[in-house]
This record gives structure tokens, sequence and C-alpha cells, in this order.
């Protein structure tokens, strides 16, 4: 499996299992946010040898990158021309799902950008998308005391409860009194919007945290948007996943705006970050970082911040693509660079570390 979806489609793999449990009572048919089946070329009938099944996938699979990319200029670069051509020769030497999904993943082991995934579901990308916005997790995020510091561990930016759980936390957090907070994400391999209570529970004022640039923005201009290209967007309050790829789909800039919550946590607070963070838990350090409140330990994240939605294939097949980019107003662009800390340490000594502080 490839460090891109090991890491940054973690949620959405634990999500997808969960639906897979869930058959008995997911079959109401649901309407997503621009979800997308994408059809592939007809064979040739005349063709002496009888096509691979799969060679209609993946034309799909090239077909919907060059659709809905967030930006087609980078799929002109030798290294996707690469994973193109070779999605194609793996077609006509696949003679199995397992062998063709497992031929993908090694395909994009080292692609030139994250969050590509692909999958073999019965659920359309539609009623995935309705579940995701119910999904709910089991352990996300968990409080524990060591003395009168909080240690709030979060493994997941996906599900209800974890939001949730961050709330209660938070509130525990109040009536105890921490003297400091050590937010946990090294094993945080991103998810949807339980970031979003956790930065706000922290803000002394509201934080303008970035923006997710799409296909819009990119096919009108050749450079990023300025930060004043930002700020004549409305910020973005949608706060669910079918909302976001709806918005994301529709406009050039989508405005991420955080705002403090009522009585919130003033005291100092710690992040611990590794290269196991990714995505939108990379979108929360990043923010802590920006908005002054936190100081940020341990190693650099592992630069996957992206957001991607799905698409349906020819076969049962589901593909999982970057919509849009994001560019933090701090610190410009995470993808393939990642949040650096603020203090450097190892992963496994960033805890430690954070108490003797």
């Amino acid at each position: 499996m490839s460090k891109h979806e090991s890491l940054s489609m973690r949620s959405l793999t634990l999500a997808l299992a969960v639906l897979s449990l869930s058959a008995a009572v997911s079959g109401c048919a649901h309407k997503g946010a621009n979800t997308e089946t994408v059809a592939a070329a007809v064979p040739d009938p005349a063709s002496p040898v009888a096509p691979s099944p799969y060679l209609e996938t993946a034309n799909a699979i090239n077909a919907a990158m060059r659709a809905y990319h967030y930006n087609p200029r980078e799929l002109d670069s030798d290294a996707y021309r690469q994973i193109e051509a070779g999605l194609t020769e793996l077609a006509k030497s696949s003679d199995t799902d397992e062998a063709f999904i497992a031929g993908f993943r090694t395909l994009w082991a080292d692609g030139p950008f994250s969050h590509v995934a692909l999958n073999k579901t019965k659920y359309t990308a539609a009623e995935t998308a309705a579940y995701l916005d119910t999904l709910r997790v089991g352990n996300g995020a968990s409080l524990a005391w060591q003395g009168d510091a909080a240690i709030l561990a979060v493994n997941t930016m996906m599900g209800l409860d974890t939001i949730e759980q961050i709330d209660a936390a938070y509130a525990e957090i109040a009536a105890h009194g921490a003297s400091r907070l050590i937010i946990d994400l090294r094993n945080n391999g991103g998810g949807a919007f339980a970031m979003v209570p956790l930065v706000e529970h922290v803000l002394a004022e509201p934080l303008d945290a970035g923006a997710f640039v799409a296909q819009r923005w990119h096919t009108n201009h050749e450079n990023p948007p300025a930060l004043a290209d930002i700020e004549m967007v409305e910020p973005w309050t949608g706060w669910s996943i079918r909302d976001f790829w709806s918005n994301a789909t529709s406009e050039a800039i989508t405005r991420i705006r955080m705002t403090p919550r009522p009585d919130p946590y003033t005291g100092p607070v710690m992040v611990l970050i590794s290269g196991q963070t990714a995505s939108a838990a990379e979108l929360a350090a990043d923010a802590l970082k920006a908005s002054g409140r936190a100081t940020l330990i341990g190693e650099t994240t592992s630069g996957e911040m992206l957001s991607q939605k799905m698409f349906d294939l020819p076969g049962g097949f589901q593909l999982s693509l970057p919509i849009a980019d994001y560019y933090s107003m701090a610190n410009g662009r995470i993808e393939g660079r990642g949040v650096t800390p603020d203090v450097p340490a190892d992963h496994a000594d960033a805890l430690d570390l954070a108490l003797s502080m």
C-alpha cells in the first residue's frame, strides 16, 4: 500500500469498511454533492483480441484525473505521464480485481501528489458521501491527565463522535483547570472536520487559516491566489463533506476561517506532530501554530494536504482523487512540504519533552 493511501486515506478506509458492514441499514438512496460516474471510451469491436476488462476502468481513471484534478497542469509532468501509461499496461496484464488494485497502489507508491486511491465497492460515491457525514468512528479522541497537564490525543479528524469527544474534553479541561494542554496528533492521518472544534476551543480571536484552491482557479491563473484574492471570498461555513465537495467543485476558492468558541482555553498549548500526521491534522497543526496559541513539538508532518473526492468507475470501482489544494495563510502550500515543528524531536520523545517544558 502506498504511503499516500496509508496515511491520508486512513480515515476514509475505515469509513468504507464500516459502511460495508452496515449494508443492511444503508439501503436508502442518497443524493450527494457533485458525485460523478466517469465513462471510458468504447473498445474497437474490430480488434481481433478481446480487450482486458480493466482497460475501460483504466481509461476512466485517466479521464477522471484530466477532468477533475485541482490543477490539470500538474498532469503534464513526466512523473504523472509515466503513471498514466503504466496504468494502461497494468490493465492489460491484470486478471483479477485484487491484482488491478494492488498494481494501482504500487504505481502510486511514490506518486507526484497525494490523496489518490482505488477501491472496489457496491456503494455509489453519493451513498458513501452521505454516510461519511453521519459516521461515528468510536475512539476518535481521548483525554488523559498527568498531574494538572491535560493530554488530548486525537487519532482522526473523522466522525461526529470525534467532534463530541473533543467538545467533552475541553469541557472537562475547563472544569478541572489544566495548567497546560498537550494535543497529540502524532498518529492522526486526517479525515474531515473534527479539526474545527479542536482549534476553535483555544482561539482568542478569529483566525483565517487558509484556503482550498480548485480547478476553477488554476484554469484561469498561472499562480496561486494572493492574500487579497482569498480575502475577497466569503468564509465557507458548511462543515459537511457533501457541502464541501459541492463548494470545492463549483468555486475557485474555499476560504477557511476559525471562530473562537465561548470560554476558550487560555493556558499554554503544545501540539505533538510526526511524519504520520497528515491531511486535516496538518491543517489543524498549521492553524494552531499560525494563531500563536501553540508550540509544535516533534517531526515535520507528512505533507499530504489536499482534499479528495470519490468518483464512480466502470466495473464497480471507486476512485478518490484530489479536487483542491490547500494554502495556509501563514505558511503557504503544505502538500509536499509538511508543517515544521517549533521544537524538533523524535516522535517517540515528543510527549516527554512537552511534559518537561
